[in-house]
């Protein structure tokens, strides 16, 4: 894996820190973070702070030699963005605010200037987790649980994962993993158990939020009705925003996640206002449930933005 400190020759630092703005945060953000983690620095030219912070910050990035990346985001020259980011949960209403995404969501965070020991420790840690480190091997017994589980093996997976959380507390992606193992055997309340367990370090881990997706999903697939009434339901009348919401429901309990985003998306445009925004926060649930870089996931955020920006 990469050294955080060395890594695999020096990244050149226009592709290391670029200027973003609304036209190409999908690109140079989202997209890119399915790789390698982006720290995003939210600035403004009449933030004093902004000025102290932003050149520390691009110091201790181009110090990471390629293990992250950065970008640059002049909230004045892009409100619209700012504003739709914010609507989907982040603290953007005072600068500086820096936020790291990574596989197309924000994992980490900061705000206001902080000492450059810190600002260092932070990108170090956005590294770390991308993969910018050494493991000790941990990582292949990781996929190796990660291939039981896709094989159907859910009991060995539980077996390997709960090893290596022997051999690291703070193992995040074990963590996550072995809460799915209990999911696909079918056991909710111990995958909740494993998640509540975890340490408050990694309790807002992808991995860990990914699991609490699947887990709520699984739960309201427990109450789904039938698609077919449903189907029919909706059809009959279009503007029945809860016969539609269940019908997404219903039809993420059938397995089929993208019909079930498509009627979300569908109501979203209708009424993002409905039940105080429950269209979005179902699709993040779904977004959260699946691996980053599904197709479903990528679709769904891109529309899912084209509707804000609208």
């Amino acid at each position: 894996m990469m050294d955080i400190l060395g890594g695999a020759g020096e990244a050149p630092a226009n592709d290391l820190i670029k200027d973003v703005t609304e036209e190409t945060f999908m690109a140079e953000v989202v997209d890119t973070s399915m790789q390698v983690p982006v720290i995003v620095d939210f600035w403004a030219p009449w933030c004093g702070p902004c000025k102290t912070l932003g050149p520390q910050l691009e110091a201790a990035v181009t110090k990471a030699k390629g293990a992250v990346k950065m970008a640059k985001i002049n909230v004045d020259e892009n409100q619209r963005l700012a504003q739709a980011l914010a609507q989907q949960g982040l603290p953007l209403q005072s600068i500086p605010t820096v936020v790291a995404f990574f596989q197309g969501r924000p994992v980490d965070m900061f705000q206001g200037a902080v000492p450059q020991s810190e600002i260092e420790a932070f990108v170090k840690r956005i590294a770390e987790a991308g993969g910018g480190t050494a493991d000790g091997g941990l990582g292949e017994a990781v996929a190796m649980a990660e291939q039981f589980l896709e094989d159907g093996q859910a009991e060995d997976a539980v077996q390997v994962f709960t090893a290596i959380i022997g051999e690291d507390d703070k193992n995040a992606a074990a963590y996550g993993g072995l809460a799915r193992a209990h999911i696909a055997l079918e056991d909710l309340d111990q995958a909740e158990a494993v998640l509540n367990g975890a340490p408050a370090e990694i309790a807002d881990a992808p991995e860990l939020e990914a699991a609490r997706a699947q887990i709520e999903l699984g739960r309201q697939a427990a109450n789904a009705g039938p698609v077919a009434e449903l189907r029919a339901k909706v059809d009959a009348n279009p503007d029945d925003h809860e016969a539609r919401f269940d019908l997404a429901q219903a039809l993420h309990a059938s397995e089929d996640a993208e019909a079930a985003v498509t009627e979300l998306l569908e109501l979203f445009r209708r009424d993002r206002e409905w039940n105080d925004g429950a269209a979005k926060a179902q699709l993040f649930t779904i977004f959260d449930a699946l691996k980053p870089n599904d197709p479903v996931v990528l679709n769904g955020r891109r529309k899912l933005s084209s509707l804000i920006f609208a």
